[in-house]
């Protein structure tokens, strides 16, 4: 079986687009949550006023407009997270990225919203003075796969995953398959969401959205006694992914080296995560990548700040490692991001992974008892030597992801 290398990482997030910047924030546990105010006053139906937006993020200005007419906010974030990681992988422009050897995979749990504004026009008053040949492209679920192969040029394989909080996730391990399996050398795999009231209003009818409207510094709050829900947020992340002795013989820095994968459904329901099979999917990993559960180091979990989410993640990962694992959730940070989320944690940790360095979970003070008992990174951060690390996904309809980076 060929061995899996990321060659190259970037990602846009509320917190800043570079490493440093962002370890910064981390390091002050300040998170990117604030009040949408005075921008969703009129959304009067919605209870939650927090997102974590993406701020003074536009297309790059050598983008030609040809290249950028389908892009919605989503696909635009996509395309310039993978033309940051095609950069740091050594292969922006390189011959192998149209040679057909090279794919993609890639996912959001949307398209951009407002592009169904036009439809919602015509199916309502029968006009369709909004509608042009580019609003599919820009609403359609796979839009940010679409304009990465065509912003790049891809003619290899591309795998759509639009598997909502494990968008990002899913798309990272079906391209390390695809790999694997002598089906692409190169593959550019992540996932992008844009915010929308939209997305809130999904969760918020659901009850499950935080309403410290006026503290939003202090939420979200994953696995904390006194949390009242996620917070929704945005952003983009792209990992480059390439065969191993591909990327040695051409002298690529390597970051990690993607070692295994696990993938299941719950079969339940589709609001309700079963710690049954949540379980199994971190087993799956574990089995493909050939480990131990005691070779893991650290867990980064999904981590959502709501009740059933936490408590259901919590109990599946103390039956596999018991309380002794480091775990810690990073949309305490960002929000909760959908698409965007698996292929953000898979980014970041690989940086504290490869720093020696693991940020606390930020607004966890007390731990909620019904929580299992796990070995909660609070409070501050740690520096930890971690040779693997886990990171976890759970989405609506019960797809659970598991993937774990070996450091280099």
């Amino acid at each position: 079986m060929r061995r899996v290398a990321v060659t190259g990482m970037a990602g846009i997030t509320a917190l800043g687009n570079d490493w440093p910047t962002i370890e910064a924030a981390f390091r002050d546990q300040r998170t990117g949550v604030r009040a949408m105010v005075p921008e969703w006053d009129r959304f009067t139906g919605i209870n939650t006023r927090l997102a974590a937006p993406v701020l003074g993020f536009v297309a790059p200005d050598h983008w030609p407009r040809k290249k950028t007419r389908t892009m919605g906010r989503v696909a635009t974030m996509a395309v310039a997270a993978s033309e940051a990681a095609l950069a740091d992988a050594g292969l922006l422009g390189h011959a192998v990225v149209t040679s057909g050897r090279t794919g993609a995979a890639y996912g959001s749990s949307f398209g951009s919203p407002d592009a169904v504004l036009g439809f919602f026009e015509l199916k309502m008053n029968g006009t369709s003075r909004n509608l042009n040949a580019t609003t599919y492209i820009q609403m359609m679920s796979h839009t940010a796969l679409v304009n990465i192969g065509l912003f790049f040029g891809i003619t290899g394989r591309m795998i759509p995953t639009s598997s909502a909080c494990t968008s990002g996730s899913q798309a990272i391990g079906y391209a390390a398959e695809a790999i694997r399996m002598g089906k692409a050398d190169v593959m550019i795999a992540g996932g992008a969401e844009e915010l929308d009231i939209t997305d809130s209003a999904v969760f918020d009818t659901l009850f499950a959205t935080s309403t410290k409207n006026d503290t939003p510094q202090q939420a979200p709050r994953p696995y904390d006694r006194d949390r009242d829900g996620l917070v929704i947020g945005e952003g983009a992340a792209t990992l480059i992914l390439e065969e191993w002795e591909r990327a040695k013989a051409r002298g690529a820095v390597i970051h990690a080296e993607l070692v295994g994968f696990g993938t299941n459904s719950d079969g339940n329901h589709v609001t309700q995560p079963q710690a049954e099979t949540m379980e199994v999917a971190l087993r799956l990993a574990l089995e493909d990548a050939g480990l131990a559960p005691d070779a893991i180091a650290l867990v980064n979990g999904h981590g959502t700040a709501t009740e059933w989410g936490d408590i259901a993640e919590s109990q599946a990962t103390a039956k596999v490692f018991g309380p002794r694992i480091p775990i810690h959730s990073l949309k305490s940070y960002f929000g909760h991001s959908l698409g965007a989320c698996g292929s953000m944690e898979a980014w970041l940790g690989i940086n504290m992974m490869k720093d020696g360095w693991v940020c606390p979970t930020a607004n966890l003070v007390s731990v909620d008892e019904r929580c299992a008992p796990l070995d909660y990174v609070m409070g501050e951060g740690r520096t930890m030597a971690v040779e693997h690390f886990m990171s976890n996904n759970f989405a609506f309809g019960g797809i659970n992801t598991s993937l774990i980076f070996r450091r280099v």
